[in-house]
């Protein structure tokens, strides 16, 4: 672990300017992206991979010589918008000669030579290929369109500085790893994104590392199953990081910089990463746990390799070490042959957990996906619609009653940009990732401000900026003799760490009382 700590902070990798180049004489590039966190970060290595070959950032389609779509597939109508918006583009190709277009991700790797075939299309690139991407555009002065569909064991991009396109230079995302060995029957992530990968710990670190340098304060670690990240130094394959000490590796970057991750997976996930957020108060207490249903006989047709039973083992220990920690979940409506009282699962399990918030979803079938080789996508649309909406009403009582607990509360929040509704008032989320709203009072995004909240809707906390600083949620509630008693699977030097962080919290405990 000191070896792994030692190596990253003497490193020497080249990185570029995080920001994008705006430059109208230079070739014009607009890139517009669809689907998950990962695809944000995807375009972001896409645009630095492009400004190395001299091409500049630009904001419409309409002044771009090329137009890049960033897609997803993980549900049908992810991809029929891409194909409405094929058609916009092909309307100016028409008007401006010359104007390439591009389809990467997902999409691209799923259909690849169907989209090709679109008159809109010039280039198809899978997830993989994006080093290659200013090569193919090269490429297309031979006359024919280009096609990079071959998916890598060993591609993660780990030497290539994203470009940040958010707007508010505050939060950024940051890709720990590729891929996914998981398998679920439902999804398609294993075959458009290919197999499991870690990237090497020191780039991750100082990839935050940089951001932090140029005034960001909130990064997100990203995977499509970050408790399984597991990388070894291919020179010694002994030398080894899991999950739980990458995270500390970053917490321990500046106390000022927050980290959040996503997404976590109930059968992975161990209580090493429980015991590392409850030593970093700069480790956001907040868990996406997908549970997807609530019935056993769906989660075993899902293959999603746990029970209910163990999900709500998880989540025990989860209250148990973490007690403010914020726990938020995907759920699939109408999945092969399930039954009214599969639903029922779902939702006693909703309630039995007291989601903070959920993404809600039908059942889509994925061409050649196992559910779609093997089981009858059976319920009707009627059927699956009827349940999707007594889940999401559920939910909106959950997030409600979760909502009003923070009532009176002071939390630090970070402040991420300026309200919709009111040039006056500014918004941030806590660390148990709730959007609050609150008068601006003469601070700006980028700051901390301990805000108590007022009152709440299912959404949104309503607050106002308080003076009084927050008390540690870890020091009023962590029991210590449990977390010295059950620290696993983060090794011994991170032990020793972290008891001795535990013992000094344990003191300011005792003096403060």
């Amino acid at each position: 672990m000191l070896f792994v700590i030692c190596k990253i902070f003497t490193m020497n990798n080249n990185f570029n300017s995080i920001r994008p180049i705006f430059n109208e004489e230079l070739p014009q590039v607009f890139i517009e992206t669809y689907g998950c966190q990962m695809n944000v970060n995807d375009s972001e290595v896409v645009l630095s991979v492009l400004q190395k070959a001299g091409y500049a950032l630009c904001d419409s389609i309409e002044k771009a010589d090329v137009i890049l779509v960033n897609t997803c597939s993980i549900r049908d109508n992810a991809e029929q918008r891409i194909w409405g918006r094929l058609d916009v583009f092909l309307q100016e190709k028409k008007r401006r000669k010359g104007v390439i277009v591009g389809i990467l991700g997902c999409m691209a790797e799923r259909l690849k030579n169907e989209l090709l075939d679109h008159p809109a299309v010039d280039i198809v690139a899978g997830p993989d290929s994006y080093r290659e991407i200013a090569k193919l555009i090269a490429a297309l002065d031979t006359g024919a369109k280009q096609i990079n569909t071959l998916l890598s064991r060993e591609e993660t991009y780990a030497d290539i500085s994203p470009v940040r396109m958010d707007k508010n230079g505050v939060s950024a995302f940051i890709s720990i790893m590729r891929g996914c060995n998981n398998m679920c029957s439902y999804c398609v992530v294993p075959y458009t994104r290919g197999a499991e990968r870690s990237r090497d710990p020191q780039s991750i670190v100082k990839e935050a590392q940089e951001l932090f340098d140029n005034g960001y304060k909130e990064v997100t670690l990203l995977g499509q199953n970050v408790d399984s990240y597991h990388w070894h130094n291919p020179e010694n394959p002994t030398e080894t990081v899991n999950f739980a000490q990458l995270l500390e590796l970053v917490a321990l970057i500046d106390p000022k910089l927050r980290v959040r991750f996503s997404t976590s997976h109930p059968k992975d996930m161990g209580n090493g990463v429980l015991y590392t957020m409850a030593v970093y108060p700069n480790i956001c207490n907040h868990i996406h746990l997908p549970v997807q249903s609530g019935s056993d006989a769906m989660l075993l047709k899902m293959n999603r390799k746990y029970t209910r039973e163990g999900y709500m083992q998880r989540v025990a220990k989860i209250r148990e070490i973490l007690p403010d920690c914020a726990i938020t979940t995907d759920i699939i409506a109408g999945f092969c042959s399930e039954t009214e009282a599969d639903h029922q699962d779902t939702l006693s399990l909703m309630k039995e957990v007291g989601y903070d918030s959920a993404f809600m979803f039908q059942y889509s079938l994925r061409p050649n996906t196992k559910a779609a080789r093997h089981f009858v996508d059976d319920v009707p649309l009627q059927e699956k619609t009827r349940r999707l909406n007594e889940i999401i009403e559920l939910q909106n009582r959950l997030s409600l009653e979760s909502n009003q607990k923070t009532l009176g509360n002071i939390y630090t929040v970070l402040i991420e940009g300026v309200s919709k509704r009111s040039a006056e008032q500014l918004i941030g989320r806590t660390p148990q990732n709730k959007t609050c709203v609150f008068d601006a009072k003469g601070y700006k995004i980028g700051d901390y401000v301990n805000v108590k909240v007022l009152s709440c809707t299912s959404a949104t906390l309503i607050a106002e900026i308080v003076e009084e600083p927050e008390e540690s949620s870890f020091l009023k509630k962590i029991d210590f003799n449990d977390i010295k008693n059950d620290i696993r699977e983060i090794g011994k030097d991170l032990k020793e760490i972290i008891t001795k962080e535990i013992n000094n919290l344990k003191n300011q405990k005792n003096d403060k009382n």
